[in-house]
């Protein structure tokens, strides 16, 4: 039986403990609380609960059809290694709104070893991948 409880109703967010971390965290540093909840506005959101406070977070940019990418996913420092990350993913990965994208994409620094166990794997030719970061 899972100890958390994973929901996508973004009326339940705490936007504070997720703009407090993601703004500390190596790929969000800086991350305003307007860009947060412009973020969490226009993204399919899942917050991971334990006794039901927030604990986790992850997002998934999506067109619900062929593509999603997943990003901003944390559990806060004092829940890690007990599987909530993994417990999410496969939420994530089951959830019938996304059952038909066939192209998954995310970036990490960090946590390939959670990835992998969900079939995410180093992009074959990204040679073919191309991005750009504005300044503004």
């Amino acid at each position: 039986m899972y100890e958390v409880f994973i929901s996508s109703d973004k009326e339940r967010l705490n936007l504070d403990l997720i703009h407090s971390f993601l703004s500390n965290s190596y790929w969000a540093k800086g991350r305003t609380p307007a860009q947060v909840k412009t973020t969490v506005d226009n993204s399919l959101c899942y917050g991971l609960y334990k006794d039901d406070q927030q604990i986790g977070f992850a997002r998934i940019v999506t067109d619900r059809a062929v593509f999603a990418y997943i990003m901003d996913v944390f559990v806060v420092e004092t829940e890690r290694g007990k599987g909530y990350a993994a417990q999410l993913m496969e939420f994530i990965l089951k959830d019938p709104e996304l059952a038909v994208v066939s192209r998954w994409m995310l970036g990490t620094r960090d946590a390939h070893a959670l990835y992998r166990k969900f079939g995410f794997s180093e992009i074959p030719h990204p040679e073919w991948v191309m991005g750009m970061t504005r300044t503004i």
